[in-house]
């Protein structure tokens, strides 16, 4: 197998920030490498260093030659003045250029001579990744590739880098995706470089077992600590020069141990204040911009402790969803009456925008000297930084020298700071590291309030919530009782196809929805003509999910003509819609049996 890339000795800090510490590591031809690490520790760093946008210290990176490498930057460049075609396209190649709309129509970039000057952050993204797959490198770099994505074109890129025998280095906050797409796991952690030979859940049980080993060390090194501070505390003001080596190793011990405690993994305990029984109702809720519907005659009754989560592509109105419910947005027509007890947090997209030249530890100052949290319990504003992975040295930073990962831990530890009692965290997942995603969703499991959730990352929905909204588009909501991976399923066409197999079915005694429970009740068994629609649903949804694979492979040959190329995805758009309606029926009638 070839080696594409070495990289050896690597070293990189920031003034008195250190990043990594003479780390080295391989890739070679067909491996697909996913990098983790805690935001602000390095992971785009060390891309851009192999990518040779950023310098070094030491040590050197050494790429076979002739390689073809492709680069998606977390934040990248378009020259101004370009469409979107010739931002993708280095030629006038018809093939290429077929491709090229191929590939951005499932980003749901469709607009081809629109200028890149026009577009906001999250489509130059998208065709920053449509050029970098279109180019077809032999290695490629992905930096968050799955940000401003919706929940469709992430589960087709992931398909889409499966079936590619392109060599993969990505770093992204998506579990699944790096469960599915990766065979090897680059963990930096404490400065240090650790290979783990299996994917993300591979590498779950590796790193477990790795951090109980290092504990049972720390222990032993606490011991010896314990037993080193004696005798130093015993020794006389003028020590003897033969000491002087065993001194010294205390005072590594000691900054030893100092490091482990300081680097220990965010806790979160603050806990919500009081919720009464009245939490919010949405009444008769309509909205639209122009041709677009976002809500058409809405209605829904939010339970206590619910934790829902809303799901759909990107411009079905989610956001607007939310922020009509702040009272951000005015409906068109409607109102939501909130109960007296709620306090709402609110984590927004946009993030909170803090002064660039405050310090971390005045940032939460400005909210509270000091935190109740609850029982009794209470912590100074250092204090709770520390819980959230934000060191003394750290605190003391100035915010532009933050990451963007550290920034938004910061703006989530401003909104838990006030101790809501009701949620609502909009798109909570991007730029926050897996190691923060996962303290956060041990909090929810156990938060006592109610929690809304607007994400792409599914495996923090199946973690988080119990029930899910999603947004169809043109006013469309439904309500489904499970999470996004219940949903998906029933939402495939895996039952009709094998309608013997047991299926995944949603635990509607876990779900606290009015809506949910309006729906179970009086419920009556299928009737004749019922059966029968069910049978026919279950062939034709069959179907029409067999006709939509043979145009996708078509569509993917890159032979089609532009009139094909256009026929043909009209039709897998009309059998989208027909499948949908379909399968919402046979979803429908299946509750029943």
């Amino acid at each position: 197998m070839s080696v594409y890339l070495q990289v050896s000795s690597l070293t990189k800090s920031y003034g008195d920030r250190l990043l990594f510490v003479d780390i080295s590591f391989g890739i070679s031809e067909g491996q697909r490498i996913g990098l983790i690490a805690k935001n602000g520790t390095g992971k785009t760093t060390l891309l851009n260093i192999i990518a040779g946008t950023e310098d070094t210290d030491s040590g050197e990176v050494i790429f076979r030659r002739n390689l073809r490498i492709g680069y998606l930057d977390q934040n990248p460049k378009i020259p101004d003045g370009l469409s979107v075609l010739q931002a993708c396209l280095h030629s006038e190649n018809p093939e290429l250029e077929l491709k090229a709309k191929q590939i951005l129509s499932r980003l749901k970039i469709n607009d081809f001579n629109r200028n890149v000057d026009e577009l906001s952050g999250g489509q130059l993204k998208r065709i920053a990744l449509a050029k970098a797959l279109l180019d077809e490198p032999d290695f490629l770099m992905l930096d968050e590739p799955t940000n401003h994505l919706d929940l469709e074109m992430i589960e087709w890129l992931e398909d889409y880098l499966i079936r590619s025998r392109t060599t993969l280095l990505m770093v992204t906050h998506d579990r699944y995706f790096l469960d599915r797409v990766c065979s090897e796991i680059i963990e930096i952690d404490n400065r240090q470089m650790y290979q783990y030979k299996g994917n993300y859940s591979y590498y779950l049980e590796k790193r477990q077992e790795r951090m109980e080993a290092q504990n049972s060390e720390l222990e032993s090194a606490n011991n010896l600590f314990r037993k080193e501070l004696e005798w130093m505390r015993r020794q006389p003001q003028a020590r003897a020069t033969k000491a002087k080596a065993r001194i010294d190793a205390f005072y590594d011990l000691e900054k030893t141990i100092r490091q482990n405690r300081t680097d220990g993994e965010m806790k979160i305990s603050a806990q919500p204040t009081h919720i009464g029984k009245k939490i919010f109702e949405a009444r008769h809720i309509s909205k639209r911009f122009g041709d677009i519907t976002i809500t058409e005659d809405f209605n829904y009754v939010f339970a206590r402790y619910e934790k829902l989560g809303i799901v759909g592509n990107n411009g079905t109105g989610k956001t607007t969803f939310i922020r009509m419910l702040m009272g951000e947005i005015t409906p068109d027509a409607g109102s939501f009456d909130i109960g007296e007890t709620v306090r709402f947090g609110y984590y927004s997209q946009s993030g909170m925008q803090f002064d660039e030249e405050m310090k971390v530890i005045d940032a939460i100052r400005n909210i509270a000297e000091v935190i109740d949290l609850g029982n009794g319990n209470k912590l100074t504003a250092p204090q709770f930084l520390r819980h959230f992975l934000f060191p003394p040295d750290k605190q003391q930073d100035f915010v532009h020298k933050l990451s963007g990962g550290e920034k938004q831990r910061l703006y989530l530890c401003t909104v838990l700071i006030k101790n809501p009692n009701f949620l609502i965290l909009d798109e909570p997942t991007n730029d926050l590291d897996i190691i923060t995603l996962n303290i956060l969703e041990e909090y929810l499991a156990t938060f006592k309030g109610c929690v809304i959730v607007v994400s792409h990352d599914r495996y923090f929905m199946d973690k988080v919530v119990d029930h899910i909204l999603v947004f169809k588009g043109q006013g469309e909501i439904k309500d489904f009782p499970g999470n996004y991976t219940q949903y998906r399923d029933w939402n495939t066409i895996q039952a009709a196809r094998n309608p013997e197999k047991e299926t995944i079915k949603p635990d509607k005694s876990a779900n606290s929805s009015s809506g949910a429970a309006q729906r179970a009740t009086g419920v009556a068994k299928l009737s004749f003509k019922e059966k029968r629609e069910l049978e026919l649903l279950e062939q034709e949804i069959s179907e029409l999910e067999a006709e939509q694979s043979r145009l996708e492979i078509e569509l993917s040959s890159g032979t089609l003509s532009s009139d094909d190329l256009q026929t043909k995805s009209k039709r897998i758009a009309r059998i989208i819609e027909e499948s949908d309606m379909k399968t919402l029926r046979w979803i429908e009638l299946s509750e029943k049996v």
